[in-house]
């Protein structure tokens, strides 16, 4: 009788429990349906450090900082052993060794980080087709009707980490809301390897006690005037009245009040838009002469220009960067007559606008972008004179290097230099197709 009685009450342990599950489950599936957007924001966990801690098992639980072996460059990424030394991303490499004299620097590996994010945004799109990459270690991915697939909200993200560890063998962070704003700030809440779910009905209540510098467009300069005027916490804001925010901010103020309201209409992309292609350098020594700064503009036109015919765009701007030796970043922006993708029209309008800076230097980074970007194949007026043979020069040497390599081809004056008119930083340009369609395009 004993045994029989255990037996019946374990059966009945078990039915409870199962009738429990199902019931939590319904209920999950049941808060699912009340969501009219599911948004997911998969975010990499310090992305370039943890790549070399997973190729190198001797980095693995030592605090490394990624970035070029100089005191004049910048961390790009810092692993999470040397974070609590107050190290960061954008911190110059002499401060951040002061700060973590025991860090390991490692010199970064952009074509191997872009493997591993190649991997990473073909595993998203497992999940979806609309998948929108914002660098190369997070991205937002549409999930909105996918439950009948993958689950709840809670149990989509389960599953986009998993995925994303067994393809790589690194952790991401997930974040899942009803907009694209809640769900990237819910990622970063729990880092690292952190699942963080808000409902559209707690995204308010959720986001209220956050400081203000979780709102989008709030920097460095921003902060403190908020704060001056006595809103400290993102519920500050969406408790104001936003006319008085209106009238204090302007436009940002209603922008901030909206996203304390957990507004944001913006949908998921499946590509990605560019407004701007560019190549900043930050230079091994300081320059101040013209002729040295032009070099740095002609490496910088070789690069944008062919990154432009690869994509098939054509700019009609041309913006020159120069920062000078105690950090002042200065710019200076012109339009060209026509929309061009050849290295010799984008370092001509650079030199023009060279010569409208007024600070005598000297400069530790030059850089030059192409903006105001169109499809290359669009209807344009023709130029009677338009000479194309400078074009048909540059589409050479790109078959040249697509053959040979990129370090096939050097400038005679570059020779002395070891540089090519290919080499490139990181850039999602591998991004541009997915399944053999394009799905990037110009702003």
């Amino acid at each position: 009788m004993s045994v029989m009685s255990d037996k019946s009450d374990m059966s009945a342990t078990s039915a409870a429990s199962a009738a429990s599950i199902k019931s939590a489950t319904s209920a999950a599936k049941r808060l699912s349906r009340t969501w009219h957007n599911i948004v997911v924001h998969a975010d990499m966990d310090a992305f370039y450090a943890a790549v070399e801690q997973l190729d190198n098992p001797e980095l693995r639980g030592k605090p490394v900082l990624i970035g070029p072996n100089s005191h004049r460059g910048v961390v790009l990424t810092a692993s999470y052993e040397a974070r609590p030394y107050g190290v960061g991303s954008a911190m110059p490499v002499g401060e951040a060794r002061r700060r973590c004299p025991d860090a390991v620097m490692v010199s970064p590996r952009f074509e191997r980080y872009q493997q591993v994010s190649r991997q990473v945004m073909d595993v998203l799109g497992d999940f979806s087709p609309a998948v929108e990459p914002l660098s190369l270690d997070e991205a937002f991915v549409e999930m909105s009707g996918a439950e009948h697939i993958f689950g709840p909200p809670r149990v989509m993200g389960e599953k986009i980490k998993r995925a994303v560890k067994a393809a790589t063998g690194l952790n991401i962070s997930v974040g899942v809301s009803g907009t694209k704003y809640v769900a990237k700030v819910a990622s970063a809440h729990d880092k690292p390897n952190g699942l963080t779910v808000v409902a559209p009905h707690q995204a308010v209540a959720w986001l209220a006690p956050l400081p203000v510098t979780r709102l989008w467009g709030v920097g460095k300069k921003t902060a403190p005037r908020l704060q001056s005027l006595g809103f400290h916490t993102i519920g500050d804001i969406a408790a104001a009245p936003e006319n008085l925010l209106a009238h204090q901010l302007g436009s940002a103020g209603r922008h901030f009040y909206n996203l304390a309201h957990a507004r944001d209409p913006r949908r998921v992309s499946r590509g990605r838009t560019a407004k701007s292609l560019g190549s900043d350098r930050t230079l091994n020594e300081d320059v101040a002469a013209e002729a040295d700064i032009r070099r740095h503009l002609r490496r910088s036109a070789d690069r944008v220009a062919r990154r432009l015919r690869e994509k098939n765009y054509v700019a009609r701007g041309v913006r020159v960067r120069l920062k000078t030796s105690s950090f002042q970043m200065l710019s200076r922006q012109g339009q060209l007559q026509r929309g061009a993708d050849t290295a010799q029209a984008l370092y001509a309008e650079a030199c023009k606008l060279l010569r409208q800076f007024d600070h005598p230097g000297p400069f530790r980074l030059v850089g030059l972008a192409a903006f105001d970007l169109h499809w290359g194949d669009q209807a344009r007026q023709l130029d009677l004179f338009e000479d194309n043979r400078r074009r048909s020069l540059e589409t050479t040497i790109d078959q040249l290097m697509h053959r040979f390599g990129k370090g096939a081809v050097t400038r005679a004056r570059d020779m002395q230099q070891q540089d090519t008119v290919a080499k490139d930083g990181v850039n999602l340009d591998f991004l541009d197709y997915r399944d053999g369609e394009r799905v990037s395009s110009p702003a």
